[in-house]
């Protein structure tokens, strides 16, 4: 009987630290590489459709760009700062045409983004209960988010008509609740109109997301609460809210900055002048820019926004981060 000495070379080979080792490391790196490989044309496509545009705005807003140089943006000459003075001096005319337009979007947007956070929590709470058709009752609440925006404000704006529009019909005629039909789309009103219809497509994306928090959170909470006597107020009081806080800080947040930046609806629904009770910083600078032609002065109102919403998120995040910290401590 024989006995077979193995080999160094055969050692080797058998050995899983020695020879795998080198072997795995490349499929290791196509492993990890492979999401970011996925990722990147997303990346580029993100790269060409919203930063390239952003940083060719933010040279414009350093130019005196006007109806002159649009055929070739590049000659028009550099001003410097000047454009973002004339954003900036509230005792000029379009300083302070600036300045009321922003006022009017501050209050806007909290009224409005308040609303669709309060309708759509409660309806999301509502709809925890077990009840016949509640299926058909979601998928209801859920239609003014599907539905595009163009139909959606169009058809406000048919409603909001001053000789036959639906509004008028049932506060003048059906409920009396008004002396004679009302402007909804110009004056102070069209401030009342463009919150409704705001408030009308926002709050079904609060109840979504309400919704869907509300599911994380154990009913056995609930349980335990209702033995020890707590009722309906205080179990949304002391569980609900409390529950929901990780997610109404992301809610609120995008509610925010989709209402602050809105242009659709109040283009829709006024055209591309709005009136002064409703003139959103949107609409502004739409209008400085393609309807005044003066694309350097509307660059720089924009990149002021945009300098804007950035305070805004990073104090916002900063104080939530906080708030947090503190609630786990």
């Amino acid at each position: 009987m024989t006995t077979t000495v193995p080999t160094e070379a055969a050692v080797r080979q058998s050995s899983p630290g020695t020879a795998s080792g080198p072997r795995r490391r490349p499929g290791r790196i196509r492993r990890i590489g492979l999401p970011y490989l996925l990722l990147l044309p997303a990346l580029l496509l993100e790269l060409l459709v919203h930063l390239v545009p952003m940083v060719i705005g933010m040279v414009m807003s350093f130019k005196e760009l006007t109806q002159f140089y649009i055929r070739d943006w590049t000659t028009a000459p550099w001003n410097g700062l000047d454009n973002y003075s004339v954003s900036v001096d509230f005792d000029a005319p379009v300083g302070a045409a600036l300045l009321h337009s922003f006022l009017v979007t501050v209050a806007f947007t909290l009224l409005s983004v308040a609303l669709c956070w309060f309708i759509g929590t409660a309806a999301a709470i509502f709809m925890q209960d077990t009840f016949r058709g509640r299926g058909l009752l979601r998928a209801l609440f859920l239609v003014p988010y599907a539905l595009p925006v163009y139909t959606a404000v169009i058809t406000w704006v048919f409603m909001f008509q001053h000789d036959n529009g639906l509004v008028n019909h049932v506060l003048h005629d059906q409920l009396g609740l008004t002396d004679k039909p009302s402007f909804w789309l110009i004056g102070d009103n069209s401030f009342i109109a463009l919150l409704t219809v705001s408030v009308w497509k926002g709050w079904p994306f609060a109840f979504l997301i309400g919704m869907a928090g509300l599911q994380n959170i154990p009913k056995e909470l609930y349980e335990a609460a209702s033995l020890d006597g707590a009722g309906l107020w205080q179990q949304i009081r002391r569980i609900t809210l409390p529950s929901l806080r990780p997610v109404n800080q992301v809610l609120v947040l995008v509610l925010f900055l989709w209402t602050f930046n809105d242009f659709n609806t109040p283009y829709v629904l006024f055209g591309k002048t709005a009136p002064e009770a409703a003139d959103l910083i949107s609409v502004h600078i739409y209008q400085a820019s393609f309807v005044t032609w003066n694309f350097g002065t509307g660059s720089a109102m924009s990149v002021l926004l945009l300098l804007f919403l950035l305070v805004v998120t990073g104090v916002y995040l900063v104080i939530t981060s906080r708030g947090r910290r503190t609630a786990d401590v």
